[in-house]
């Protein structure tokens, strides 16, 4: 399957050692990631035609980030260059009772300066069978705002399914900018994913619950999935359920509606947590994978649980497993035995 995916891919840099803070570390371990270009990884792994739709400057880290991207497997033919800089965000992974932290370096990147001119979605769009955003990308930017719609309103053109994660950043945008911005962008979308957090501050919509007390019971998320599907026609809603413990163990199910039925997944407990960053674009990948693949939306919906749970485990961005891997632990291999 031919499936795009268009937004920002990022510099990460995290202090060297295992947890350190940034106030104690004499270096930073670099990687590559961000929302699309995750989820774009993710779909490679599972053997589709994945291509990651953006704008990256033509020098060495531009360079380094394209590469990267090959390197898994993503295509890069839509990527143009041009623009001064990547963007950069730190990772301070946190542990125990001590949140992760995150500080952006983004502000004039390259995408977040791009124009109309820089793409043309219709030819992207040829042949497409699926169309990945997520809220972070029109956050960057007016320019951006408005691309990510071309790129919505061109999806439609060509019959193409079009999936977008809400993903809320406060660092980004305001509630009332982000309501603005993502409601006119939602009569596109077929499927819509996102946490409680996301549902409340980007389209309105509050559930009942309580994730600092790690509480996310399903229930409390029925009648805004209801809602959803109602106002904007959504065949899929979806969303991953929090349980945040500490910042080293979390409980992990995830809940999709269908306009009909719901549905829930099994629950994992993970503990140790490696990295949670991505995990919900881990999540994102499976799920439309699943959508594409699967006989069922609960086998749907179970597989893209299991692979967002294995992303806590793995350091870095991307989700770095094969369909088998995740097919094992969707089947309930969850024992981390040594496979010999």
């Amino acid at each position: 399957m031919k499936i795009i995916t268009f937004g920002e891919i990022m510099l990460r840099l995290s202090p060297t050692g295992y947890h350190n803070r940034i106030v104690q570390c004499g270096g930073f371990d670099a990687v590559y990631g961000g929302g699309e270009a995750n989820v774009a990884v993710s779909l490679a792994n599972y053997s589709h035609e994945a291509y990651f739709v953006s704008r990256l400057p033509q020098h060495e880290v531009g360079e380094a980030a394209v590469a990267e991207l090959r390197r898994r497997g993503v295509k890069t033919d839509f990527i143009v260059r041009g623009g001064a800089r990547v963007g950069i965000y730190y990772l301070e992974s946190g542990s125990a009772m001590r949140p992760s932290k995150v500080i952006y370096d983004r502000a004039g990147s390259a995408i977040a300066e791009a124009t109309e001119e820089d793409f043309d979605f219709e030819k992207i769009m040829q042949g497409a069978d699926w169309f990945h955003f997520s809220g972070i990308t029109p956050a960057l930017s007016d320019s951006c705002a408005r691309l990510t719609r071309k790129a919505c309103q061109a999806a439609k053109r060509h019959g193409v399914m079009v999936s977008c994660d809400l993903n809320y950043r406060k660092k980004l945008w305001t509630p009332d900018r982000a309501q603005a911005v993502m409601r006119e962008l939602m009569p596109y979308v077929d499927v819509c994913i996102g946490n409680e957090e996301d549902a409340e501050k980007c389209l309105g919509y509050k559930p009942q619950a309580n994730v600092e007390a790690g509480k996310t019971e399903a229930e409390g998320y029925k009648a805004i999935f209801e809602s959803m599907h109602r106002d904007f026609g959504f065949k899929y809603v979806a969303t991953t359920l929090r349980e945040s413990f500490s910042a080293s163990h979390n409980g992990w199910k995830a809940m999709l509606y269908d306009g009909d039925q719901f549905y829930t997944s099994k629950r994992y407990d993970i503990e140790p947590i490696v990295d949670r960053v991505g995990a919900g674009d881990a999540f994102s990948g499976g799920l439309i994978h699943a959508l594409l693949t699967k006989d069922s939306l609960q086998e749907a919906l179970e597989f893209a649980v299991a692979a967002s749970a294995l992303k806590h485990t793995i350091n870095g961005d991307f989700n770095l497993v094969s369909e088998a891997e995740v097919e094992a632990l969707a089947a309930g291999d969850a024992s981390g035995r040594v496979q010999r």
